[in-house]
This record gives C-alpha cells, sequence and structure tokens, in this order.
C-alpha cells in the first residue's frame, strides 16, 4: 500500500479535506476598488474606480494629473518644494507610461522597498489602530 491510499484508507479519504467549492458566478456586491493619496498631514482624495473597470496605465495617469491639481489648492505652499511619490509595484504604476507622466508632472519617484512581511507605510495613516500592536 502506497503512503497516499494508507492515507486516504485512514483519512476519509481526499474529498474530506478538501475546501468547499465557490460558486464562480456568484456575485461580490461589496467590493471596491480605492485609490487614496495622503501625505504627512492626512488624506488628500480618494478614488473610487466605476464598477466594471480596472486600473491600468491611462486610468491611474489621469488619477496623477487630479492629484497634482489638488496639490495645488490644498497645500499650495508645500508643492512649490517640490512632490516625493511613492506607491507600490502595481503593474499600472511600473508602466512606462504612467512613469513618463510623473515625470511630466514633475513629481519625483521614490523606490517602493521589496515585499516582505512589514505593512507598507501608508497602512499606519490609514488604519491608526495598527500602531498600538
Amino acid at each position: 500500500m502506497t503512503r497516499r491510499q494508507n492515507n486516504n484508507q485512514w483519512g476519509g479519504g481526499i474529498a474530506a479535506h478538501s475546501a468547499p467549492q465557490k460558486n464562480p458566478n456568484a456575485k461580490i456586491r461589496w467590493k471596491i476598488l480605492a485609490s487614496i493619496f495622503l501625505d504627512e498631514d492626512g488624506i488628500l482624495h480618494i478614488d473610487y474606480l466605476p464598477k466594471g473597470q480596472t486600473i491600468n496605465a491611462e486610468y491611474y495617469s489621469s488619477l496623477l494629473v487630479q492629484l497634482k491639481g489638488i496639490l495645488k489648492e490644498k497645500r499650495r505652499g508645500k508643492f512649490t518644494k517640490g512632490v516625493l511619490f511613492l506607491h507600490d509595484n502595481a503593474p499600472a504604476h511600473r508602466a512606462h507610461a504612467t512613469q513618463k507622466k510623473l515625470a511630466c508632472l514633475g513629481f519625483q519617484c521614490l523606490d517602493h522597498p521589496p515585499y516582505s512581511p512589514d505593512l507598507a507605510p501608508s497602512d499606519y495613516h490609514l488604519f491608526p489602530g495598527l500602531k498600538s500592536n
């Protein structure tokens, strides 16, 4: 008897240990994607992705243009000093068109640290309760 047959014999078979099947046709109604832009003073802008649309380089570039206008309006004095921009390594953020738009807008991009078990710096601003743990 092989090891697998032995496990099946005593464990009730593979089917007894499998995860419950999900319905692929079930729609999730509460899934919302938000892009949140913030600085040390708080949240600058929240953009909710329209239903049925995905974030690509074109959409993200248009958000960056909106952000420049918001920075001019809300952070007038700070905007003249320049913008250091930190975002993650999502494909829309790494795209050549996005990098070109960042340079065109005059934003200096900071390298995102490699993936690690640590939280992203923005998590502490969005979820202050994480600081206490």
